[in-house]
């Protein structure tokens, strides 16, 4: 009877451990993110590029939180797509998500092949982070640089008039 107990607490265990690694971000190539970065319906997006080593992006991520939470009602989705190291996913990324308790849709983009890719989501993107595409079925702009909220306001405000 003992026995059971313990295997049906680990069981039990596990089981929440994976279900809640599985909420805090989705890993995807390049190829399964592309059709977000392409979405053509009624909303406005926001895709925020940026990594946990990133000390810029680290800093207006509250922004972009503060954004999904003040525009969800105004059909503005808020997209953070992680450039950290795929080996960094299950360490460093989990836990800052977790820490900082992000709310918006969080993809952690497991493809290294950069070169392919970059030119894909914007054909002047350097690379560098953080990069921001806010997009919808009328209009597409991608910001090299990094916000401060009333800036990253003001740039959405001018997608939906």
């Amino acid at each position: 009877m003992k026995y059971i107990i313990t295997a049906v607490m680990l069981m039990l265990f596990v089981s929440c451990k994976d279900s809640a690694k599985e909420n805090t971000f989705k890993e995807v190539d390049f190829s399964q993110l592309e059709h977000v970065l392409n979405k053509q319906d009624d909303k406005t997006y926001v895709v925020n590029f940026w990594a946990t080593w990133c000390a810029p992006c680290v800093k207006e991520l509250p922004y972009f939180e503060k954004l999904n939470k003040d525009y969800k009602d105004k059909n503005v989705e808020v997209i953070l797509v992680s450039l950290d190291f795929p080996k960094h996913f299950d360490t460093k990324l989990k836990t800052f998500v977790k820490e900082n308790q992000l709310q918006s849709q969080l993809y952690a983009l497991n493809d290294m092949d950069s070169n392919t890719w970059i030119p894909k989501v914007d054909k002047d993107w350097s690379g560098a982070i953080p990069a921001t595409l806010i997009f919808n079925s009328k209009k597409r702009v991608f910001y090299e640089q990094p916000f401060e909220y009333n800036q990253l306001q003001n740039t959405l405000n001018q997608f939906l008039n």
